[in-house]
């Protein structure tokens, strides 16, 4: 990204509130513009976003706000507990059903909460409902520490907040300490300090803002949401993720982010991805990517897709993913088509940019605020499905094939094309035909279909042959099943093919006229005793593929018989 440090965070802030256009728990368009800064500066820059127009609510306003900001969205009327994640009836009940909970405790910040009490004691950010068993268990126990995972309850001296809400704990801290000036502290904490801030850090990383976060600090600022007691400001960690490490850990963020096999100098790599060939408006192409991370610091990052791609993982809040701290495993990407891409038949072009969202910039170029995007390029071919016809125009999906008369015991055969129309030049999928159902006489005739895949604007011949058993008409149907090149994504059955074939079963012509010339006459015989010594099969007048004495008895019986 080489840019200045100022112009380095204010494109990130830009960039994660237009991310909101179709986010409704995202900050409004530019609420972040004007905060910059790394580090101190940064912090302090922050602290003034959160404290302008912010509008102080006490402490009793949290028994009935609460109801909208914890509310549980798969149950009407009920709330979210903190740690337990328990879902119970939203009505204040004296602290009964569920009370306060301070995430920065009372006894480790300045004054003593009453219901009139504001700053960070009445400050809903700082606040969650909570089970009155759980409250008074957490007691004012600090966090930690950064290895505790699995359920809530206490670690020693700390107090973990179970898998599901570490991460939440982690920003309710960040935002106190910035917005009231309070102190976090690595290690276990003493007079109005809170920590153990390493693993905070390392949970922030760990557990991303979610769904239930992410709306709760939109409604707690939102006249909309909650006309009654907005506060009209944010905690700008859940919508900024990416200025954690700048404000709480100072040091420069050794992440690089990459594709491919390496990232170049400036941090910034290249791939080509191909979605393949797939059938247009299908919907089947889908595929991956694979991030990695140089370094081992813990790192936000966002997807911007473009063209005729989408993610599967939607950016939401500004961001898509993070890296933990430490050995981070590669994460996938996930993309597919775009909504309303690939319908059509043609040529599928997009692009993924990874954008590491750290706002540190000592280590310099290619390195956390200074790493180069990643770019992936995304390519494709959407075919028109395949549409196999009995003629090259395509518009012959039945036809019938006279063989015309053919001799009993003998076989007449002719190859039929079977053609695939190239409908969209240079866009169509090749097809393949199958046999279906087939009715008639099917003893006497005989079709043998291609095989493998006829390619568009050429043609494959079905093989059709009819031995007649008998004299008299012959007909066979045959329904030919026809579908998309199996290879391609997406391949589909296209329909049926009916081909019917005719012929007339006749006898063999008279066998006493052998020079065939429709008379019967002593030039009939020369010519049988000429075929028979010459070894011609003329002369086989019984048909049994012999020559011998018995052919002589059969011509002289044809020839008394008259035929």
């Amino acid at each position: 990204m080489n840019r200045s440090v100022s112009m380095v965070a204010v494109l990130l802030f830009v960039s994660g509130a237009a991310s909101g256009q179709s986010d409704p728990w995202a900050p409004p368009a530019g609420f972040y513009n004007g905060v910059s800064g790394e580090g101190s500066a940064l912090a302090s820059s922050l602290a003034s976003r959160m404290a302008s127009g912010h509008i102080q609510r006490n402490y009793g306003n949290f028994r009935q706000s609460a109801a909208i900001h914890d509310l549980d969205p798969d149950v009407n009327g009920n709330i979210l507990l903190v740690y337990n994640r328990q879902s119970v009836a939203a009505q204040w009940t004296s602290g009964q059903t569920w009370n306060r909970e301070h995430v920065w405790p009372q006894s480790r910040q300045p004054g003593s909460a009453s219901n009139s009490s504001k700053g960070n004691l009445g400050d809903p950010h700082a606040l969650r409902p909570c089970n009155p068993g759980v409250n008074s268990s957490r007691s004012n126990k600090p966090f930690g520490l950064v290895t505790s995972n699995g359920s809530f309850g206490s670690k020693g001296s700390y107090y973990f907040p179970g898998d599901a809400d570490r991460g939440d704990i982690a920003r309710s801290l960040f935002y106190s300490s910035v917005r009231y000036g309070l102190a976090l502290v690595e290690g276990f904490p003493s007079g109005n300090s809170m920590g153990d801030l390493n693993a905070l850090v390392a949970w922030h990383y760990l557990d991303t803002p979610d769904t239930f976060e992410r709306r709760r600090n939109h409604t707690i600022f939102s006249s909309q949401f909650n006309p009654s007691y907005f506060t009209n400001n944010r905690n700008a960690f859940v919508d900024l993720p990416g200025t954690v490490w700048s404000v709480f850990v100072g040091e420069p963020n050794d992440s690089t982010l990459y594709v491919g096999s390496d990232p170049a100098a400036d941090g910034s790599s290249v791939l080509a991805a191909d979605l393949g060939v797939f059938i247009a408006g299908s919907g089947a192409s889908s595929d991956e990517v694979t991030l990695r991370r140089f370094g081992a610091d813990g790192v936000y990052y966002a997807v911007h897709a473009e063209g005729d791609i989408a993610t599967n993982q939607p950016l939401l809040g500004g961001f898509t993913g993070a890296f933990p701290i430490g050995v981070g495993k590669p994460q996938s990407i996930e993309f597919s088509l775009a909504e309303g891409a690939g319908v059509t038949p043609g040529v599928i072009a997009g692009v993924l940019t990874i954008e590491n969202l750290d706002v540190t910039t000592g280590l310099g170029s290619g390195f956390g605020g200074l790493d180069g995007d990643d770019v992936v390029e995304v390519t494709g071919i959407a075919l028109a499905p395949s549409s196999l016809s009995f003629s090259s125009g395509g518009a012959s999906v039945s036809t019938t094939l006279d063989l015309g008369s053919v001799q009993i015991g003998e076989t007449g055969d002719i190859d039929l094309p079977l053609w695939a129309f190239d409908g969209v030049p240079g866009f169509t999928a090749g097809g393949v035909a199958a046999a279906g159902e087939s009715s008639g006489d099917l003893d006497e005739v005989s079709v043998v279909l291609p095989v493998g895949v006829i390619e568009p604007g050429s043609s494959s011949s079905i093989a059709v042959s009819v031995t007649p058993a008998a004299k008299g008409e012959i007909e066979a149907v045959f329904q030919i099943t026809t579908a998309d090149d199996p290879s391609i994504d997406g391949a589909a059955p296209r329909g049926l093919l009916t081909l019917t074939v005719t012929a007339e079963g006749v006898g063999p012509v008279c066998v006493a006229d052998v020079n065939s010339d429709g008379l019967l006459d002593g030039s009939d015989f020369n010519a049988w005793l000429g075929a028979f010594v010459n070894g011609d099969s003329a002369a086989d007048s019984n048909l049994d593929g012999l020559l011998d004495a018995s052919d002589f008895s059969a011509w002289l019986g044809s020839f008394l018989a008259g035929c």
